[in-house]
């Protein structure tokens, strides 16, 4: 139903009696929207964009946010784990970053992922076996959310896609290589074809090894 909400930023609380949650104004309808702490830490501006996830139980319907679509997606396929709820979806969230629990799962560490707050060793262990397969497939064909680069050209999505797809099968992470192109879109102006991208993405990996 919806994707994300684009407005101005009322109120952010990390300790409420609501759980850590923000309140964003979009064409004057205020919108409550649950989310982690580690999210909440990381908004400073009072204009946001917060990709939403929308939970409808027989009695109440609510909005979860995070800054990014990575964080929504990884929390809507945690909730496909049967026991994990918005609350402990979240708990997970903010104790790990996304590149942190798609490695865990590649380990298969449950002790690892025991550490966030109410994920005992079985549930950690149950997630593990029910998530491993559609989090690295997961990792594997996030394309890069356009919408986050601050461009003064026009790049071809297909061109970014392309790219990154290049670059995952040569052994990067999904967030290495969206870092790299990030990086080559906002200071190489003129690069707007695949193979100069791809070019300057790997001149900027190979420095940082």
């Amino acid at each position: 139903m919806y994707d994300y909400l684009k407005g101005h930023l009322v109120s952010k609380q990390i300790n409420s009696y609501l759980g850590a949650h923000i309140v964003v104004d979009v064409n004057n309808i205020g919108y409550l929207i649950h989310t982690g702490k580690r999210t909440i830490e990381r908004i400073q501006d009072d204009e946001v964009k917060v990709y939403v996830s929308l939970t409808h139980k027989e009695d109440t319907m609510s909005l979860t946010g995070f800054i990014t679509k990575e964080e929504r997606d990884i929390f809507n396929i945690l909730q496909s784990v049967s026991g994990i709820g918005v609350k402990l979806a979240l708990l997970i969230l903010d104790e790990f970053s996304i590149s942190e629990l798609v490695d865990i799962m590649i380990r298969e560490d449950y002790k690892e992922l025991s550490r966030a707050k109410g994920v005992g060793a079985k549930v950690a262990q149950k997630i593990i076996l029910e998530l491993k397969d559609k989090l690295v497939n997961w990792a594997n064909i996030t394309p890069v959310d356009v919408e986050d680069i601050k461009l003064t050209t026009e790049v071809n999505q297909e061109a970014i896609v392309e790219v990154q797809s290049v670059l995952v099968s040569l052994g990067y992470s999904v967030n290495e290589a969206k870092n790299a192109i990030k990086e080559v879109l906002n200071h190489k102006k003129d690069s707007t074809k695949t193979e100069d991208i791809l070019k300057y993405s790997l001149e900027y990996l190979s420095r940082l090894s």
